[in-house]
């Protein structure tokens, strides 16, 4: 064999195998995700469904797959076991988790970091008309939904009865999911219940189509007690018509939705992540009516929680942070 043709067999092994590791290489897997939600009945769920979809088109480097869960405080959970990759969680609790507060006083969380705001959520307190209830005041002897036992939602609860001078034993706690919430609530097994979720909630449009309902609203002197005593709380209104006979304005409170990741990701797949939800906004809008309330210019809104280095990155270049 001539030392020509050894030469050339030689190249071609190695064009080949320079090919094999290149097509590997350019075309490797994206990682594969699991976004922490909601239950599927409320606005975690169809909503981080949507974003998850668009960050994972749009980054290319990421697939993520959305998980119904009891939001954000088995997010948290969930997020310390390893068990999920990210989550969506309120601002309140988040801040708690990971500075080791309030029912996180035992069992810190820090493993974690933040990605950005996404979109306020907003307390829904919705009755039967038969109830007589007109404010929170006389939740008294009722059955009232609180959600899922030791969901943000949850915790808001016990934050706005504190300063009605209401607590657990003064009513009839139902501890449910927003599904089992809808069902009881049709089936007249509750007199009311508070939601905290993005407008409009999928589960209150389904229950204010069927049947008439009273909105209660938390306003004047009482709720700004409420955000003195909870700074994360903001005041906030459910627009008149949000809702199937909701015909004025609702005055309310509101915590931050906020998308969260471990703090073991690579900074540059939460860069890349970070850059494909705030440069797709329009596709995020058009997939999901709470996309429309996602901006850059509000991202670190209400985040108290430390920046992901690669989410960090990305709002530099974009001037949001120095």
């Amino acid at each position: 064999m001539t030392k020509s043709r050894v030469t050339g067999m030689k190249l071609g092994v190695f064009f080949v195998m320079f090919a094999l590791f290149a097509g590997s290489a350019w075309g490797a897997e994206p990682m594969r995700l699991t976004l922490g939600t909601g239950g599927t009945a409320g606005t975690y769920y169809p909503f981080g469904g949507s974003m998850g979809q668009i960050i994972g088109d749009k980054s290319g480097v990421v697939s993520i797959t959305a998980q119904a869960t009891g939001a954000t405080g088995e997010n948290l959970n969930l997020i310390a076991a390893g068990d999920i990759d990210m989550a969506l969680v309120q601002n309140d609790l988040a801040h708690y988790a990971y500075s080791g507060l309030e029912i996180y006083k035992d069992n810190k969380v820090t493993n974690f970091k933040a990605i950005a705001r996404l979109y306020p959520e907003l307390i829904h307190v919705v009755a039967q008309v038969s109830s007589g209830i007109k404010t929170i005041a006389d939740f008294k002897g009722k059955k009232i939904s609180v959600g899922a036992s030791g969901s943000g939602n949850e915790a808001n609860c016990r934050q706005i009865f504190e300063v009605y001078s209401l607590n657990y034993a003064d009513i009839t706690p139902l501890f449910i999911s927003y599904a089992e919430t809808t069902n009881h609530f049709k089936d007249r097994q509750l007199d009311a219940f508070v939601y905290t979720t993005g407008v409009p909630s999928p589960s209150i449009m389904d229950i204010t189509t069927l049947q008439e309902t009273v909105f209660i609203p938390i306003d004047g002197e009482t709720r700004d007690a409420i955000i003195k005593k909870y700074p994360f709380f903001a005041p906030d209104v459910i627009r008149a018509n949000s809702y199937n006979g909701q015909t004025q304005d609702v005055g309310t409170i509101a915590v931050q939705c906020m998308l969260v990741v471990r703090d073991d990701i690579p900074d540059d797949i939460v860069y890349a992540m970070t850059k494909a939800l705030f440069e797709n906004l329009d596709a995020l809008k058009a997939a999901h009516a709470k996309g429309g309330e996602v901006t850059l210019a509000n991202a670190l809104d209400g985040v108290t929680v430390p920046l992901h280095p690669g989410a960090e990155k990305y709002f530099k270049e974009a001037g949001i942070v120095k």
